[in-house]
């Protein structure tokens, strides 16, 4: 069975330019964060664009897919 969630760079490209970068700043180049992410769906919620949040099946994908990290490994 194939999800019908969207993949994370499909979610981050309807997040305005400033929030995605205010999100990502200086770690642009590594696979993103769960608390970089948090920090977008956090300031929409404030905003009252609830509509813009991913869901909760969209955010457990990104992580279990590897899509995006619980934390930052030193290799």
């Amino acid at each position: 069975m194939q999800s019908l969630a969207r993949k994370f760079e499909e979610w981050l490209n309807t997040v305005a330019a400033d929030l995605r970068q205010k999100a990502r700043r200086g770690d642009e180049s590594n696979k993103p964060l769960l608390n970089q992410i948090n920090y977008v769906p956090l300031h929409l919620f404030l905003s009252g664009k609830h509509d813009l949040k991913p869901t909760h099946a969209e955010l457990k994908d990104w992580l279990h897919s590897g899509q995006v990290d619980v934390l930052r490994m030193s290799r």
